[in-house]
């Protein structure tokens, strides 16, 4: 009895100690699975590096700015840049020419992969496909941005801007390992490591990367992706610095092509089809990064510099497909050997200053910029004899030898300049504060020089020389009538450099670049700021030469053909609604017109978004995900005698976050196209109809871990 005694109390009073262990540990799991689930919620930052003005909040700039952060990439698993902007009601993905270089239609207007800033400038970033791994921020500035930004060196971005930040050391370390498959057989990982340290943790050091590869949901499109980013900067309170390095190689094999139409447009193909040639590829290797330097001379003032380079190489043979028979899919196909290299390089400076004078505040703006950028690329058509092509089907897809070639050319063993440019332009601005900055009136100018220099592909030899240079003005005024909400305005002219001519037989002129354009741009709108929700509306017009073929009696030509009008609306909202729930949805409404009255080719004229998260309270850790795209109808040729249905896609999902011992892990998943809809996505040429087929219902699964 009394060791039976002995045994009870000894067990009590290990119950006793173990409870409160037991409850501790409860609670320190509660606590990092709370924790977690909210570092991971998806949302916007109403606001973003507006150029030359710097961070600024959305309420506080004459423009439409928003920023997508790095949790959206690590819960959507994006493959591409394109699949993050696919998230903003006024953007659509489509590719350029032949190729998988990615392009980005904003209020109409084509945004090139070229285009894309990275840290604040231009040609920096990889030209063709970027893979999103590599970056803490995607941010989206709507509407002409050639004063915040400089000229685009590719000359788009006029509908708006897109500008990525490279990952830096934050606040907090970071230690997080990635698994994940996206479809049956693409599978991948990904590593992101992020200190702080010395005196005050002056320093920061972050390190990460990616790598992926295998089959996507097209059925026989390969691809796959490495990055590698490196950042260190410095904080010493007056002085900062950051250096950032980054490495990317992708490769792309049997890319489903868009489709070239004559006069009709085809009956869809299965979702997963693909109509490629097995032999057809891309290959992309680029190094590229930033330095900059800031330093505070008062509480009120900076100067700043950042420089930025980027070495590129790219091959491929790309696919092309015309459909001929819109019963049978009987088709004509070729192929196109390119093979090229790109050296840029970019800096900026200025002043940025706070100063009072009398009852008004005055933010003054001043530097300057310069982009060089040195293109080398040759050609080889093949299309066999005299141009004929070889005969395939949309449906029923035969594979093929590659067929020989037709017409080269450059160099395709060691390809010379063709194109040589050279953006530079000095900017000044002020932004006079009224009645306690309740009203904000900017101006501003921007001198613009753009020379480029285009090079013939037969023999290298100097073809046309381009130096224009104008002064353009920008005006904004921002007025602040309520708390949280405010009324903006703005006037904006640009100088940009012209398009370039597809690489196509049937053109006169194939890879020439046209003389510079001039566009204007006036907007007006509104932003609200409702508890935990944003809202804005933006009304536009944007004007500028349009561009297209020239017909006459000879071979055709691409060239400037009339001008070009965009007049839209859009109405973005974004937030937490209740606690646990939150949205991103938005709606644009764009009329786009040439001068001879008819509708651009691939401008929509309505897009909407809905992306919906919500936190289950009664299931700790489990949050459902969802998401509506619709894109309405479009016209695919320049005659406005074809159009393409509107088409809209769901997308459901879910992660769990649990803890592993002091360690949060997140599961999540994803279907995309869960009704696995095939559609014709976009149209957007302005040389030949083609269409490109969008994406099948794809499955993404991934589980990280962070230390």
């Amino acid at each position: 009895m009394i060791k039976t005694r002995y045994l009870l109390s000894a067990s009590l009073i290990t119950a006793v100690i173990a409870a409160p262990a037991a409850a501790q540990e409860q609670q320190d799991s509660a606590a990092i699975v709370v924790t977690a689930q909210r570092n991971n919620a998806t949302q916007v930052i109403n606001g973003g590096e507006a150029g030359v003005f710097g961070p600024m909040p959305a309420e506080d700039l004459p423009f439409s700015i928003r920023t997508f952060d790095e949790t959206l990439i690590y819960n959507q698993q994006p493959l591409t840049l394109g699949e993050v902007l696919d998230n903003d009601p006024t953007v659509r993905t489509t590719y350029g020419f032949g190729n998988a270089a990615e392009q980005f239609v904003i209020r109409g207007f084509a945004l090139f992969g070229d285009d894309v800033g990275v840290n604040g400038l231009y040609g920096i970033a990889p030209r063709q496909l970027i893979a999103p791994e590599l970056f803490e921020q995607v941010e989206v500035l709507n509407g002409a941005s050639a004063f915040i930004n400089g000229a685009a060196p590719g000359g788009s971005s006029l509908g708006g801007s897109v500008n990525l930040g490279l990952k830096r050391a934050g606040s907090r370390d970071v230690t997080r390992a990635t698994i994940g498959i996206v479809g049956d057989a693409h599978l991948g990982g990904s590593f992101d490591v992020s200190r702080r340290f010395g005196a005050n943790d002056q320093w920061g050091l972050r390190v990460n990367g990616a790598y992926r590869d295998g089959e996507v949901t097209i059925d026989r499109e390969d691809r796959r992706t490495q990055v590698l980013g490196a950042a260190l900067d410095y904080d010493g309170g007056a002085l900062r610095a950051a250096l950032d390095i980054a490495y990317q190689e992708v490769r792309v094999d049997g890319l489903r092509p868009k489709v070239t139409i004559t006069s009709f447009i085809p009956r869809l193909p299965d979702s997963n089809a693909n109509y490629a040639q097995d032999y057809t590829f891309t290959e992309l290797r680029d190094i590229f990064g930033t330095l900059s330097l800031e330093y505070d001379l008062s509480e009120s003032a900076m100067l700043y510099a950042r420089a930025g380079l980027r070495d590129g190489r790219e091959d491929g043979i790309y696919g092309g497909i015309t459909a001929l028979n819109e019963a049978t899919g009987d088709a004509n196909g070729n192929a196109l050997f390119v093979p090229r290299t790109d050296n840029n390089e970019a800096i900026e400076a200025g002043f940025r200053g706070r100063f009072g004078l009398g009852s008004t505040s005055h933010e003054l703006n001043l530097g300057g910029n310069i982009n060089w950028q040195v293109n080398r690329n040759a050609y080889d058509f093949l299309y066999g004899p005299g141009f004929a092509g070889f005969a395939t089907n949309l449906y029923n897809t035969p594979q093929l030898p590659i067929p020989g070639s037709t017409l080269v050319g450059g160099d395709l063993d060691d390809p010379f300049p063709i194109a040589k440019n050279r953006l530079s332009s000095l900017f000044v601005s002020d932004t006079v504060g009224l009645l306690g900055d309740k009203v904000l009136v900017t101006g501003g100018a921007r001198y613009q020089e753009i020379r480029i220099e285009s090079f013939s592909y037969f023999g290298g030899g100097l073809d046309s020389v381009y130096n224009e240079s104008r002064w353009t003005p920008v005006a904004g005024i921002v007025v602040k009538p309520a708390e949280g909400f405010s009324l903006y305005g703005n006037y904006i002219e640009a100088l940009q450099q012209g398009p370039t001519a597809p690489i196509d037989p049937a053109l006169a002129n194939p890879g020439e670049v046209l003389a510079p354009r001039v566009s204007e741009q006036f907007e007006i709108g509104a932003k609200y700021a409702i508890g935990r929700m944003f809202a804005s509306l933006a009304l536009y017009q944007i004007e500028r030469p349009g561009e297209g073929v020239l017909t006459g009696s000879g071979q055709p030509v691409f060239g400037y053909v009339g001008n070009q009008r965009h007049q839209g609306i859009e109405a973005t909202l974004n937030g937490e609604i209740v606690p646990g729930l939150r949205l991103i949805t938005g709606v644009a409404l764009n009329d786009a017109e040439l001068d001879n009255g008819r509708e651009v080719v691939g401008v929509p004229e309505l897009t909407f978004n809905a992306n919906v998260e919500w936190d289950l309270s009664f299931v700790p850790g489990f949050t459902l995900t969802g998401r509506v795209t619709h894109t309405g109808e479009q016209f695919a040729d320049a005659a406005n005698t074809l159009t393409l249905d509107d088409w809209t896609t769901v997308d459901l999902g879910a992660r769990y976050v649990f803890a592993a011992g002091d360690a949060p892990v997140t599961l999540r998943v994803t279907v995309d196209n869960v009704f696995d809809d095939a559609f014709w996505a976009s149209s957007f040429d302005v040389f030949t109809p083609a269409l490109l087929q969008g994406m099948p219902r794809t499955v993404r699964a991934s589980a990280s871990i962070a230390f």
